[in-house]
């Protein structure tokens, strides 16, 4: 039976009409979506919602790959709409376009709007921690294979910013599962993790971040000179110089000033609240944004909300809810309200410090990426975290990232949709884990990046070695022999070499 065939009869509940989404003039292709439990209870209340968008590369037929986004309470509606979906409407454009880059064209996918309390997800939260985030998660995701008969594939997971929670810690308790039916997970990819501290992540690589990035923060030298001294104070400063070494220079103690009550080492809000009096538009996750404040279809440009007199957030549309089966309510792009029960908190420690090296042990591939624009989680922050951490047999890398990303030369220039190309940024990969920094891209890496992500998910998904490999992209016709190599001839003609 035809993939696509079996998929309408078993989830025609939940069929998408790709040419009926508003304000979209072109048909997204085949999709499902709606609301599925957290577990098989009959009057269980909890579900969360997913869209799912089949692929029609061959090469993905027994495999499928989640996206989650962060906050914690971060919709991955966000991830669909303006980073790796079949359609984008990104800050300040006119209208939806088409995405050549979209993770479709690659792998079968799909968004899930998680923990409960998250996007269009029902229910009450209930969880308090991490585990319990993957519990009903897994719950989730067994009713999501059994609806689509998708058993006995291949599971990828990829996800950013606080997902550094959430995918190693799904990844941890499917492959505890022992369920190869269900939960086969093979490789994650995290961009831009919450994966340590906030000392760590933030405050102690800060200063040095602004001195790397000095003409885009345009500080004055007095205020520089106050940061430089309060750095040397609370420690950071030599911290960073100590810790952040090739190979490391052994476990990580406690960050220095971690019990500051004054406030006087909260240097990282230091430094952005004075940037704010330069430029009014400063984007903590991409600082290279300046004024004007673009509008946001989803209310949230950058580091503000920000919803113009007359503008409405796209999924709080009754039209678009009804077009993609989602609940006829409030949509928030993250919400105000806490989605762990309790205190609000999640009592679960960062997988930098917990399972993360145990899940890089047992899984095929893992790749964290960190955009080199963000702000808000410091690319060596995520660093110290790697230096930190102890894997198969050995602790941190043993060298420098220094080895070049290459992201192919490519043909796709639609000027709504152009992404760079060539040396992208820095790579290294030992016992199993690879880090990438890449370049001109902030927190966000596929809406930022895009060709560079999609690079980072071919080398996930085992479609190339390795992510320092020049060619072509896989999908590429315009530059492949048809058998997946590189046609030089073709790609010289077009002027891409």
């Amino acid at each position: 039976m035809h993939t696509s065939f079996a998929l309408a009869l078993m989830g025609v509940e939940f069929a998408v009409n790709g040419s009926a989404i508003p304000d979209v003039d072109f048909d997204i292709g085949e999709s499902y979506a709606g609301l599925l439990p957290i577990s098989s209870k009959i009057n269980e209340t909890r579900e969360l919602y997913f869209w799912y968008f089949p692929s029609t590369n061959p090469l993905a037929e027994d495999e499928i790959t989640i996206w989650l986004n962060g906050g914690p309470g971060c919709s991955s509606l966000e991830g669909l709409l303006q980073e790796n979906g079949p359609f984008l409407w990104q800050y300040g454009t006119f209208a939806p376009v088409p995405n050549p880059w979209t993770w479709v064209n690659l792998t079968n996918m799909v968004w899930v709007e998680q923990p409960v309390g998250t996007g269009f997800s029902q229910g009450t939260p209930d969880v308090t921690d991490e585990t319990g985030v993957a519990s009903e998660f897994l719950g989730f995701w067994k009713n999501f294979v059994d609806t689509f008969g998708l058993q006995n594939r291949k599971v990828y997971i990829s996800g950013e910013s606080y997902a550094g929670y959430y995918v190693p810690y799904i990844a941890d308790a499917m492959l505890n599962s022992n369920d190869t039916t269900y939960y086969d997970v093979e490789s994650i990819l995290i961009h831009d993790p919450s994966t340590s501290t906030e000392a760590v992540q933030e405050q102690i690589p800060a200063v040095a971040y602004v001195d790397y990035w000095a003409p885009l923060f345009s500080l004055n030298a007095s205020f520089m000179s106050f940061l430089h001294e309060q750095a040397d104070s609370c420690g950071y400063t030599s911290f960073l110089n100590e810790y952040l070494v090739y190979p490391p220079a052994g476990p990580l103690p406690n960050p220095p000033m971690s019990n500051d009550t004054s406030g006087e080492c909260d240097l990282w809000d230091a430094i952005f609240y004075a940037e704010l009096l330069i430029n009014p538009c400063f984007d903590i996750y991409q600082i290279a944004t300046t004024c004007p404040l673009l509008w946001d279809v989803l209310g949230f440009p950058g580091s503000f909300d920000y919803t113009p007199a007359g503008a409405t957030v796209y999924f709080n549309r009754t039209d678009v809810q009804k077009a993609i089966n989602a609940p006829v309510e409030q949509w928030m792009e993250c919400t105000n309200n806490n989605v762990f029960a309790g205190d609000g908190s999640d009592s679960s420690p960062p997988s930098g410090l917990s399972i993360l090296p145990g899940v890089i042990e047992k899984l095929n591939k893992t790749i964290i990426a960190h955009g080199a624009l963000d702000y808000i989680l410091i690319a060596n922050g995520t660093l110290l975290m790697i230096q930190n951490m102890t894997w198969n047999g050995a602790q941190g890398f043993s060298s420098k990232p220094s080895d070049e990303f290459f992201v192919p030369y490519h043909t796709q220039d639609n000027p709504s949709t152009l992404a760079g190309a060539g040396v992208f940024g820095t790579t290294h990969t030992e016992r199993g884990l690879t880090f990438v920094e890449v370049s001109l891209s902030g927190h966000m890496i596929p809406q930022y990046a895009p060709s560079a992500s999609y690079r980072l998910v071919e080398f996930m998904l085992g479609r190339i070695d390795s992510v320092t490999e020049q060619g072509c992209f896989t999908t590429d016709t315009a530059c492949t022999n048809g058998d997946g190599t590189t046609n030089y001839t073709t790609l010289c003609e077009n002027g891409t070499c």
